[in-house]
């Protein structure tokens, strides 16, 4: 069973951002071989959602995801960089990020339209959550993706 923390961004210690960004460096910068800007501006003004493993000597960061509040990318609010580690795959734990994500932002911004840019082997998926196309297929660093909007 995970521990499921959100924080801000003032309030990750080092230790959590070190791990948030080594995960996600390792799953989409070189499983997924996209060479991108991960720092990408948005992380300061989103709220992050760890979901970790006790460990030694330190917890293991299993899960995360962040919630861009309405305005900071889109008009709508938003989430992304949703990601599980490797080793805990097909566990269900890609599926409870995105329910705590839309959960987190129903109760924080209620009735906010929801927006991403998802990868597109992904978009049956969050057809699952009652998400829609609304772009075609189009290439970010080198992955296809999709906008969607619930």
């Amino acid at each position: 069973m995970l521990d499921w923390q959100w924080r801000r961004f003032p309030e990750l210690t080092v230790d959590e951002l070190y791990r948030v960004v080594a995960l996600r460096q390792q799953v989409f910068i070189v499983e997924q071989k996209s060479i991108y800007q991960d720092a990408d501006g948005y992380d300061r003004g989103s709220h992050h959602l760890l979901g970790g493993l006790p460990g030694e000597p330190e917890p293991f960061l299993a899960a995360y995801l962040r919630v861009l509040p309405p305005g900071l990318k889109y008009p709508e609010a938003s989430f992304g960089r949703v990601i599980t580690a490797p080793r805990v795959r097909s566990q269900g734990y890609g599926k409870t990020l995105v329910e705590k994500g839309l959960s987190f932002i129903e109760t924080h911004f209620p009735g906010a339209p929801v927006r991403i840019g998802a990868q597109h082997y992904l978009q049956r998926f969050y057809e699952g959550y009652g998400f829609r196309p609304i772009s075609d297929v189009y290439d970010e660093d080198g992955v296809p993706h999709i906008d969607m909007i619930r």
